[in-house]
């Protein structure tokens, strides 16, 4: 196993270097540039010129190229043209926000999809599949931006005041203060000192908060993240829910299955245990994919719920032709897809014995 990861590994670094050329022109493909996007009006010759120079775009492309390549090379992922702060202090500050959304998203997703999903391919023909897939349906066809202003709307605003209001924005309660584990346990001073991975460890509030035992931190973080993580994680509960019954109903007519039951095992041993578990690898497949495209950001949810993480960052850099930007939020997220994969590869050994042995 650890010469498969390590071998991964080896093969993951050609293609973030591929990921690095490819954002790296692509970004120079968009139409216009970031002195005019970033002056308007304002952006005047000799201003643009100075702007240029500054940013070093008066540079050749290829020269231009090979010192991105250098600087990110020795860990500098450069300096945002629009909001004049190193990349990587944006990226520990928003990735938090984006990365909690996306946990919350996928576990409402799988707890939700995989049941219905098992449910429906072991109830099938019948009106408890007839209604699954009409929900997973619905889930699939509702836009995202639609559904989130109904949540934010209905939870906080029709029932205010009451137990059921949830917010309908931001992270946090306004005036709430987290204290880092770090900070807390005393390893650390606080944030240490603007160092990146202590800014992005500092702002997961629902890690901090169970490392720390504050449950009112816990519960207030989560409070604010379960109407987004409904509204961005529906699509995703559909397409595990309908991938799970299709994978289900497959295994249940396998050889193996109907050689359990010949053998009296109880039923439900043999739906989980024999169905279920072989039935797995394309599901934790579609969870992998979900999960990935969620660390990439959701800009409508994000926007609707206040939250200001990769989707609405990268949005921003792209409109103002933030080429370190989106150069730096788009590697970060290529690397997490990555992981990700490398994660999805492992439970497949887990799941399936024999591409463990292989």
């Amino acid at each position: 196993m650890s010469t498969f990861i390590f071998r991964r590994i080896l093969l993951t670094i050609p293609v973030i270097l591929g990921i690095l050329t490819l954002t790296f022109f692509l970004t120079r493909l968009i139409p216009g540039d970031p002195c005019t996007a970033i002056y308007g009006e304002r952006a005047t010759p000799a201003i643009c010129a100075n702007f240029e120079n500054r940013y070093g775009l008066n540079l050749p492309l290829g020269q231009q190229y090979l010192a991105y390549m250098g600087r990110v090379l020795s860990g500098d992922l450069g300096d945002s043209i629009r909001f004049t702060r190193p990349v990587s202090a944006l990226l520990a500050e928003r990735l938090p926000v984006t990365v909690e959304l996306a946990f919350t998203a996928l576990i409402f997703a799988s707890v939700v999809g995989v049941p219905l999903g098992i449910l429906s391919a072991y109830k099938r023909n019948t009106p408890y599949d007839y209604v699954t897939m009409i929900v997973a349906n619905i889930g699939v066809s509702m836009p995202v931006f639609w559904l989130g202003l109904m949540l934010a709307y209905i939870f906080g605003v029709g029932l205010r005041d009451t137990p059921f209001a949830l917010p309908p924005s931001g992270r946090l309660d306004a005036g709430t203060q987290v204290i880092p584990f770090f900070v807390q346990w005393g390893l650390a001073p606080d944030e240490a000192s603007g160092n990146p991975l202590m800014i992005f460890i500092s702002r997961l509030y629902i890690l901090n908060s169970i490392l720390t035992a504050n449950f009112d931190l816990f519960w207030n973080a989560t409070r604010h993240l379960i109407l987004p993580a409904a509204a961005v994680g529906t699509i995703s509960m559909a397409i595990i829910a309908r991938m799970t019954r299709s994978s289900v109903l497959e295994t249940l007519n396998q050889d193996y299955v109907r050689t359990a039951r010949a053998k009296g095992l109880r039923e439900m041993g043999v739906v989980l245990r024999h169905a279920v578990r072989n039935a797995l690898l394309p599901v934790v497949t579609i969870i992998g994919l979900n999960f990935g495209l969620l660390i990439s950001g959701a800009v409508l949810t994000e926007t609707i719920f206040g939250l200001t993480g990769v989707g609405r960052t990268l949005y921003d850099g792209i409109t103002s032709r933030d080429y370190p930007l989106v150069q730096g939020f788009t590697v970060a997220i290529a690397i997490a897809f990555v992981i990700i994969n490398l994660g999805v590869d492992l439970l497949y050994g887990f799941l399936d014995p024999r591409i463990r042995l292989s």
